[in-house]
């Protein structure tokens, strides 16, 4: 399960990205979050299409 995307707020307002345990990105606004998990997501599925 180590290639689930989260998406999780922090204490300061702001939002984090993890595939697993693995921070991917943060300090995001919830929309910037989103949006980079939604093109994570996408990415993902045009792999698994090839």
């Amino acid at each position: 399960m180590s290639n689930v995307i989260r998406v999780k707020p922090t204490h300061d307002g702001t939002y984090t990205v993890y595939r697993g345990e693995a921070v991917l990105v943060s300090g995001l606004t919830r929309l910037q979050a989103e949006r980079y998990e939604a093109s994570l997501a996408a990415q993902a599925k045009v792999l698994e299409d090839a």
